[in-house]
C-alpha cells in the first residue's frame, strides 16, 4: 500500500492511495491543470486514478472534484450532504454514509463521520483485507471523539492533520472570529488535539505518520517536529506541505 500527497494545506488538497493496480485519489482542490502538473511529477496520468473519495465541501477539498471527474470520467464517492454542496443536480455520485464500508478495487474503506463545520464531513481508513494493512487519513476536524479513537486505532500508516499551534494562533493575524472557528468543536486539530490523539490510540504498528494540513500561519514544521519528539514509540513522521505535498510512501 502507497500514499503520496499533491499538495496539503489551505490552498489545496488532493491524497493518492494505491495498492494492487487500484488508485484512489481522496479531494482534489486544485484547478485541473494545476491538477494534471502535479500528478505528473508522481509518474501518474489522471487516467490511472479508479476513483475519488471527498471528504467535504469546502473548496481546498472539493473545487476540482467535477471538472476532474468529469474530464476523465472518474467515479466519485461522497456523503450526500457534502454533494449537493459541491456539485449540480445533475451530477451522477456514488454515495457514502458514515460508519458503513464501502469496496473499491482492493480496499474496504470506511468512512468515519467527523465534527467539522460542514455539511456531511467524513474522513476514510483504507483497509487491504489481503494483508490485513490499514491505513488512516484524518483531517479537518474540530476534535477528538470516541468514534474516531476507536476507528484509528491499531493503523500501519496514518496522515493526521497538525493544523495550528495555539500560541501561534493567539497571537497570529488572523481575525478574532476566525480564531474561533479554527479553535473550535467544528474547526481543525491542534497540534496539541493531534498528539492527544497519538497517545489515546494504538500506534505500536504504525509504520508510517504524516503530519498534514500544517497552516503557513498558525503554525510550522519546527514545532510540530518537535512536538512529536515527545513521542518515543512513533516513527519518524514525514511533514506534507502545501507546495509538494509529499512523494509515494509504502505503509
Amino acid at each position: 500500500m502507497r500514499i503520496a500527497s499533491l499538495g496539503s494545506g489551505s490552498k489545496g488538497n488532493a491524497t493518492l492511495v494505491s495498492h494492487e493496480g487500484t488508485t484512489i485519489l481522496i479531494d482534489c482542490g486544485f484547478s485541473l491543470r494545476q491538477f494534471e502538473r502535479r500528478l505528473s511529477k508522481l509518474d501518474l496520468a489522471p487516467e490511472n486514478i479508479d476513483a475519488i473519495l471527498l471528504t467535504h465541501e469546502h473548496s481546498d477539498h472539493g473545487a476540482g472534484v467535477e471538472r476532474l471527474a468529469t474530464r476523465y470520467d472518474i467515479s466519485v464517492w461522497s456523503t450526500t450532504g457534502t454533494a449537493r454542496a459541491v456539485f449540480d443536480s445533475s451530477f451522477t455520485y456514488r454515495v457514502v454514509s458514515g460508519g458503513h464500508s464501502i469496496k473499491i478495487g482492493c480496499f474496504d474503506i470506511l468512512p468515519v463521520t467527523v465534527p467539522h463545520d460542514a455539511g456531511e464531513p467524513v474522513q476514510y481508513v483504507f483497509h487491504h483485507v489481503a494483508s490485513g494493512k490499514r491505513l488512516g487519513i484524518l483531517t479537518d476536524t474540530g476534535h477528538i471523539t470516541a468514534h474516531i479513537i476507536q476507528a484509528y486505532d491499531h493503523l500501519d500508516g496514518l496522515l493526521l492533520e497538525f493544523n495550528y499551534d495555539q500560541t501561534m494562533l493567539d497571537t497570529g493575524p488572523y481575525p478574532f472570529p476566525v480564531k474561533q472557528r479554527v479553535s473550535g468543536d467544528l474547526g481543525h486539530l491542534s497540534n496539541d488535539q493531534s498528539l492527544k490523539l497519538l497517545r489515546q490510540i494504538d500506534t505500536s504498528s504504525l509504520k508510517c505518520l504524516i503530519a498534514g494540513h500544517i497552516s503557513a500561519k498558525n503554525n510550522c514544521p519546527t514545532i510540530v517536529s518537535q512536538q512529536l519528539s515527545q513521542l518515543d514509540d512513533i516513527p519518524s513522521p514525514v511533514l506534507a506541505d502545501q507546495e509538494s505535498g509529499f512523494g509515494w510512501i509504502t505503509v
